[in-house]
């Protein structure tokens, strides 16, 4: 008879392959044109259905109906932006239904033990978000970490005689990514017909850095009352290159404090872990009665308690 764990794993990437087929079947495939509509279109929604974009099928458009009238999904499309994952909140749903899926299985069929399955299957549910909070930390401390560099490009272009709209074009092609993205989609929305203030909107939703906030109300507030751009965004550029100076510090002075506290989370885990491979039966009798249950959870418990403390002390605003 075949092994326990390989068949937990062909039953899971049969149900991971079974999910990326029905996604890729109810997707539907967008246009460079669908792509610019969504950022500069000021249809109306009954202008939208026009007879030249191609109709979805009935099962896309049902699932896209649905989704729309939920009030997560515009939260899930700007943390996906906020991340830069070009998936649609339908992939990213049946993304994490997969995964969810993948886990319960693997998990039952390893152990034998629908508990432990479903366990193992909630735990899953929760490495999407996961996955996307990682890309969005990397992505904004990225972003932050050139943006004073960005604002003396900006600002040294309008001293050149550029104009707001070239010196961010500029950046777009001269500066790395994320910047040269972000600032690349900001040029395109103003040339599909958004103002200066909507597309610099747009960038710090998809941004939420409070660097990047000061410096866009900046610009907007000199578009109110005037004054000299160029002085202005070099004044902020002095202050970010201060705040990142001393965050570094910070976070030298701190580092000892925030490691340790991934090493006291991490040691119970994978000692877990290990003994579950070394003698399963041993680490089992945590998931056996109310008695085991409880001790499971009150260690969990405290476990994420210690590791949120450590991680609040080591945080220190600047």
């Amino acid at each position: 008879m075949a092994d326990p764990l390989t068949l937990g794993v062909l039953a899971g990437a049969s149900v991971f392959l079974m999910i990326a087929g029905l996604s890729l079947a109810i997707t539907k495939k967008e246009t460079v044109a669908d792509r610019l509509t969504r950022y500069g279109s000021r249809q109306t929604p009954g202008e939208q259905g026009s007879k030249d974009e191609p109709k979805a099928s009935p099962l896309t458009a049902g699932l896209n109906r649905a989704i729309a009238r939920q009030s997560f999904a515009a939260n899930t499309a700007r943390e996906l932006a906020r991340a830069d994952l070009k998936l649609t909140v339908s992939e990213y749903l049946l993304l994490s239904v997969g995964v969810v899926l993948v886990g319960f299985l693997l998990g039952a069929l390893s152990t034998r033990s629908v508990v432990v399955g479903a366990a193992i299957g909630v735990a899953a549910f929760y490495l999407p978000g996961l996955y996307v909070k990682f890309r969005q930390r990397a992505r904004l401390n990225a972003f932050n970490a050139r943006l004073s560099d960005t604002i003396t490009m900006l600002a040294n272009s309008l001293r050149s005689g550029y104009s707001l709209p070239q010196a961010m074009d500029m950046v777009a092609r001269e500066q790395p990514p994320p910047a040269s993205e972000e600032f690349g989609r900001v040029v395109r929305e103003i040339g599909l017909g958004l103002s200066i203030e909507e597309a610099l909107a747009n960038l710090v939703r998809r941004v939420p850095s409070e660097d990047l906030d000061l410096m866009v109300t900046a610009i907007n507030v000199q578009h109110e009352v005037g004054g000299n751009l160029a002085q202005i965004l070099d004044a902020i550029g002095l202050t970010i290159r201060e705040r990142v100076r001393i965050k570094g510090e910070i976070q030298s002075l701190t580092a000892q404090v925030r490691y340790s506290g991934y090493v006291v989370a991490l040691m119970p885990v994978i000692l877990s872990l290990i003994l579950f491979v070394l003698r399963p039966e041993y680490i089992m009798y945590l998931f056996k009665g109310v008695c085991g249950w409880s001790m499971t959870i009150a260690g969990i418990v405290f476990i994420v308690l210690g590791f949120v403390a450590m991680r609040k002390i080591a945080d220190i605003e600047v």
